[in-house]
């Protein structure tokens, strides 16, 4: 088994801690967070991220998985990413043994598929995305950079999210439909038409929140 560290120590990097010890050819030793929250599922905390270029020597570390999940649209996951990108760590894609990954189908660096998600063949998933559990992704589907598809969400075939788009628990999208980037889709929003601008948008079916 290859050494990794989680970065974070919230709800999200349990499951993801979860994920690792089930999978086989990971062995996390712990995680880093800018607070002690004390054992993570029995994983150690071993410090701020500022103890990674340690942690690289003295482990001979280059493998890291981000337990930040993503709950708005901020910038602190990507400035995240940054920072320990700098430090040299590779992001490996992980992959839940009881996901289905089908035929043609390509996950960037950094990106996590979660316990029983569904790839269909032809799905394309860009860098540092989380694919959430039970979700349902249909054949030829694109999803950019920084997406995170929340637990139970549905997308049909040919749909296409950009950068930076949050996809809410339960929510689904009609085939074929393009998503901007920077998009919030509230959890149960049903998208059935083309969403061409950044915001939140909820309901059914979906609207753009008014502020």
């Amino acid at each position: 088994m290859t050494d990794i560290m989680i970065i974070g120590g919230g709800g999200h990097a349990k499951v993801v801690a979860t994920l690792l010890k089930k999978h086989g050819d990971w062995n996390p030793i712990g995680y880093t967070d800018t607070t002690n929250h004390g054992p993570l599922l029995g994983l150690p905390y071993l410090g701020t991220d500022d103890i990674i270029p340690e942690l690289m020597r003295s482990h001979r570390m280059k493998n890291a998985v981000l337990g930040l999940g993503m709950v708005d649209l901020s910038k602190h996951r990507a400035e995240v990413i940054r920072k320990i990108k700098n430090f040299g760590l590779i992001l490996p894609a992980i992959f839940s043994p009881q996901s289905i990954i089908n035929e043609s189908t390509v996950v960037g660096e950094g990106s996590l598929i979660m316990d029983g998600a569904i790839l269909q063949p032809g799905v394309h998933i860009g860098c540092y995305s989380i694919i959430n559990t039970g979700v349902v992704l249909d054949h030829d589907c694109t999803i950019g950079d920084q997406v995170h598809i929340a637990p139970g969400v549905s997308l049909s075939g040919g749909v296409k999210l950009g950068d930076n788009v949050l996809v809410g628990t339960g929510a689904s999208i009609v085939q074929g439909l393009i998503v901007s980037d920077n998009v919030l889709v509230g959890a149960g929003a049903v998208v059935a038409s083309d969403i061409q601008m950044p915001g939140t948008y909820v309901g059914v079916p979906a609207k753009l929140k008014d502020l």
